[in-house]
């Protein structure tokens, strides 16, 4: 085995998009890739984490709930990462410490250097030795001026002395500012920010350049000087329209060529992503769709909700305009949307606006997609108002609800450590044969990951479905509602899973393909009865 790999750090300021550019490197590639993200922080992992403060938590495949960027390397690689592969520095020391205390280090002084740095090691390794790779993408998080990556930096050179200078690419993303009082791009920053890596003894091999606009030929020659690479080793990489322009950008400007020339690797024939890239950048038609949630002053909160419907409107030649809707503001406005899609969420605020946007989805045919949270207070909002049940209501919103049709059911984990009360990764649904949800995913069984702790009230199943309500899907057991869905309605369909984690560019996750669709169709049929 002879693995290759790509280290990615950043400069300047933090933001830039490594994650990004690594999922970018990794797509125009053949053969088995693993991908591993180094992030400084001591939290052992980031499903604690505010998603004001770090972005949405990512969940995996084996219920690893992991840094959002993993959301890119699957999207772009169509692979599913595993959580062993998102390393912090809380994980670092949580593992070197318990070794301590086990007496593996023979009562030595553990410390940063070398003992972190042979941790950090050791991991990447014992990694690549059981995924066997081609090729190991990994992406050091934050700046090369942030204490807490410091070890990860330095693990990062040690490793073109251990597996030899031929197998170690150095990717370097800075940021290259555009003045507009000057009205020139400035390369003064990129060119701090590289010497201060070369100062940590890494010579970048790539250095990707964002700004606000494309590098000519004048700035690449200056940064090629100061920074002591080839020219064409300096990549530009401006604002996009859509972030799945860049292997496409990357490929023009010979990125290929520098791959192939370093690793003797095989890549990839970029011609049916370079057709979805030009379906989303000039599409024939465009839906609005109304995001209801209560972190919408932030994107990244909801980057594989916004992702997902984008891989749909793709393979639909239709664009998806989102319409970001705070749920906790005392007027709603859903007016002259195409769709309305209620991610998934925890606590209490913002929930009853969401039920009434619910609601006027199912009362007026607007096509309606409901994720984790969003399938819980639909089946609240249907027992109110359709079963006649009173403050009927989730235990986690109401204790003292007389109808908790949403309740904790135990059982679900026996772990006590945070996050460990929720069921996690992927779980298998069995499927109503006659469903619209069967139909979509054409298939007896679907799999979706999963990250909750409440679950549809056993007890309420036969109710709901007495007053017309399709359990459309369940758990092997029987017993946990997995799918519901409203026939005679154009698309009223919610999921416990959060599907939105399983849909990629190339393959969209089916749920969201019928939304989009949905969506669509409404929207023509409205422009029709306009031209009556």
């Amino acid at each position: 085995m002879n693995t290759k790999y790509i280290f990615i750090t950043g400069g300047v300021v933090s933001g830039l998009g490594k994650g990004c550019v690594a999922a970018s490197l990794g797509s125009l590639v053949l053969g088995k890739i693993i991908t591993i993200k180094c992030d400084g922080y001591l939290n052992v992992d980031p499903g604690t984490i505010n998603p004001y403060e770090h972005g949405e938590v990512f969940v995996l495949e084996d219920g690893g709930e992991v840094d959002m960027d993993f959301g890119h390397y699957e999207r772009f690689l169509n692979i599913n990462c595993k959580s062993s592969w998102n390393l912090t520095s809380g994980k670092i020391f949580y593992s070197l410490i318990n070794k301590e205390r086990k007496g593996e280090f023979l009562g030595k002084t553990i410390q940063i250097f070398p003992h972190v740095i042979d941790e950090i090691k050791n991991q990447w390794k014992s990694l690549v030795e059981q995924e066997k790779p081609d090729l190991c993408i990994i992406e050091i998080g934050g700046t090369v001026g942030d204490w807490e990556n410091q070890w990860f930096i330095e693990a990062a050179r040690q490793m073109r002395s251990a597996v030899g200078p031929a197998n170690v690419l150095y990717t370097h993303l800075t940021y290259v500012p555009f003045l507009a009082n000057v009205g020139e791009l400035k390369t003064k920053p990129a060119q701090r920010d590289v010497a201060l890596l070369r100062e940590k003894g890494i010579i970048p091999d790539l250095i990707m350049c964002r700004s606000e606009q494309p590098l000519d030929a004048k700035i690449k020659d200056k940064l090629a000087l100061f920074c002591s690479v080839e020219r064409e080793n300096v990549i530009s990489v401006p604002d996009v329209r859509t972030i799945y322009e860049l292997p496409i950008l990357f490929k023009d400007q010979g990125v290929i060529s520098i791959l192939t020339n370093r690793f003797s690797i095989q890549t990839k024939n970029m011609a049916a992503w370079e057709k979805l890239v030009h379906s989303i950048k000039e599409p024939k038609h465009k839906v609005k769709i109304a995001l209801c949630g209560k972190y919408t002053d932030l994107r990244d909160s909801y980057a594989s909700v916004i992702e997902a419907l984008v891989h749909a409107g793709a393979h639909l030649d239709c664009a998806v305009d989102i319409k970001l809707v705070e749920t906790s503001a005392e007027k709603l406005d859903a007016s002259g949307v195409d769709g309305i899609l209620v991610p998934g969420g925890f606590g209490s605020r913002g929930t009853e606006g969401k039920m009434n946007l619910i609601k006027f989805a199912r009362e007026k045919n607007v096509p309606y997609l409901g994720i984790c949270f969003g399938l819980q207070l639909a089946v609240i909002e249907y027992a109110r108002n359709v079963c006649n049940l009173e403050r009927a209501s989730s235990e986690e919103l109401d204790t003292m609800t007389p109808h908790p049709v949403v309740v904790f059911l135990p059982g679900q984990s026996n772990s006590t450590a945070k996050g460990g009360t929720m069921r996690l990764g992927s779980c298998t649904a069995k499927l109503d044969p006659r469903s619209l949800v069967a139909s979509l995913y054409g298939t007896p069984e679907a799999v979706e990951r999963h990250r909750h702790r409440y679950e549809v009230n056993p007890e309420y199943h036969g109710i709901l479905k007495q007053h017309g309500l399709c359990i459309s899907g369940l758990s092997p057991d029987g017993k946990l509602a997995e799918y519901i869905e409203l026939p005679g309605h154009p698309y009223f369909v919610a999921t416990q899973g959060h599907n939105e984690f399983t849909s990629r560019l190339e393959k969209p996750n089916p749920l969201f393909y019928g939304f989009v669709k949905a969506a669509l169709e409404k929207m023509l049929r409205a422009v029709k009865l306009q031209q009556v």
